[in-house]
C-alpha cells in the first residue's frame, strides 16, 4: 500500500514542532443516506497532492515557511457510538488544546462536531468556558434536530449537541434542507443565526443579503471554530458527498466567506474541519474540492499569522 499520504503531498519532518496539524478522522456511524465518509480523509489527502501550492495571500508557495504535519488517522475498536465519540475526543484533545498549533480535522461524517467541541474545551483561550466560542457552520443542513431515528448523536443533531455542550454562538451558512423542528429551534434560540441558501442566492436581492452576511462575518469577535460540511456547495462541485442537496453555494461564495473570517481583526480561528467527503465512483472532483477547502483554511491561517 505504500506510505500514507501527506497533506499537499509535502515531505514532512516529524522531529519538528508543527504549526499546522492535519487530523484524519474516518468516523462514520450515523450517516442516513449515502455511505462512504469513512474513506473521505484518505481520499482528500490523496487529492491534495494535486492542489496548486500558490496562494496569492502568501509571500511564497505553501507551506510558506510553516511546518505542516499529517497525523496518523484516528481508529477505534470501541463497541458503542458514545465510546467511539469519546475516542475521537481523546484523539483530538492533544492538538485542539494546544494554542501553538492550528488543527484541521478531515472527516468523516459531521457527527464529529460535538467531539471536536469537547476536545477544544481546554484550549488556553477558552479555559473551559465554551460559551466564548462561535461555531461558523457551512452546511446544506441545519443539524439542529434533537434526534433522528431515535439517535441523539446522529450527524443530523451535531450542531444541537454542540450547543448542548456549551458552545456560545452558532452561525449557519447555506442551509437549504431542514425540518420544522429545526426552523423553530433556530428562530427561538438567540445563540443561533441561520442564513439560508435561498436568501443568499435570491434573484431579486441575493447580493444585498450576501454583503450583509460578509459584514456579519467581518465583525465576529473571540474564539472561532470553522466547520465545513462540503454539501454546503452545489452538487456539481461535490457529486459524491454523503447527503447532497441541490441549490448550494458556489465555490466563490465559500472561498470569500472563509477569507472574510480570517481577515476579521477581532476573532481568533482556533481550528477547522472539512467533513462529509465521499470518494467519487468516477473521477475525483469531490475529494479534490474538499482538499481545496482544507488548503484555503491552511492558507488563511498562515496569512493571518504573518500579519
Amino acid at each position: 500500500m505504500g506510505e500514507p499520504p501527506t497533506f499537499l503531498g509535502l515531505s514532512e519532518d516529524h522531529s519538528l514542532s508543527p504549526d499546522i496539524v492535519i487530523l484524519p478522522v474516518p468516523y462514520e456511524l450515523t450517516t442516513s443516506y449515502g455511505q462512504g465518509t469513512a474513506e473521505g480523509p484518505e481520499s482528500c489527502l490523496r487529492a491534495s497532492a494535486q492542489v496548486e501550492l500558490y496562494d496569492p495571500r502568501l509571500p511564497e508557495d505553501l507551506p510558506a515557511g510553516a511546518v505542516i504535519r499529517t497525523e496518523a488517522a484516528w481508529s477505534s475498536e470501541a463497541g458503542t457510538l458514545n465510546e467511539q465519540l469519546n475516542s475521537v475526543t481523546e484523539y483530538l484533545s492533544k492538538w485542539l488544546s494546544d494554542d501553538s498549533v492550528f488543527p484541521v480535522v478531515l472527516g468523516g461524517e459531521h457527527g464529529l462536531l460535538p467531539a471536536q467541541i469537547s476536545a477544544i474545551e481546554n484550549h488556553p483561550e477558552l479555559q473551559g468556558n465554551l460559551e466564548q466560542i462561535t461555531i461558523v457552520q457551512f452546511d446544506a443542513h441545519a443539524d439542529l434536530r434533537d434526534e433522528l431515528d431515535g439517535e441523539k448523536w446522529s450527524h443530523a443533531c451535531a450542531a444541537r449537541r454542540s450547543l448542548d455542550k456549551g458552545a456560545g454562538q452558532l452561525i449557519q451558512i447555506g442551509v437549504r434542507a431542514w425540518s420544522r423542528e429545526e426552523a423553530k429551534f433556530s428562530e427561538n434560540d438567540n445563540r443561533v443565526r441561520t442564513h439560508l441558501a435561498s436568501d443568499i442566492l435570491a434573484v431579486s436581492n441575493g447580493q444585498k443579503v450576501w454583503e450583509s452576511l460578509m459584514d456579519e462575518l467581518s465583525m465576529i469577535s473571540g474564539p472561532v471554530w470553522i466547520s465545513v460540511d462540503i454539501d454546503v456547495l452545489d452538487g456539481y462541485l461535490v457529486p459524491s458527498t454523503g447527503t447532497p442537496v441541490p441549490g448550494g453555494l458556489s465555490w466563490w461564495h465559500l472561498e470569500s466567506a472563509l477569507a472574510t473570517i480570517f481577515e476579521s481583526k477581532n476573532c481568533n480561528v482556533l481550528g477547522a474541519d472539512v467533513v462529509e467527503t465521499v470518494p467519487d465512483i468516477e473521477g475525483s472532483l469531490t475529494p479534490f474540492t474538499a482538499a481545496m477547502i482544507a488548503t484555503r483554511l491552511v492558507g488563511g491561517h498562515i496569512h493571518r499569522s504573518i500579519q
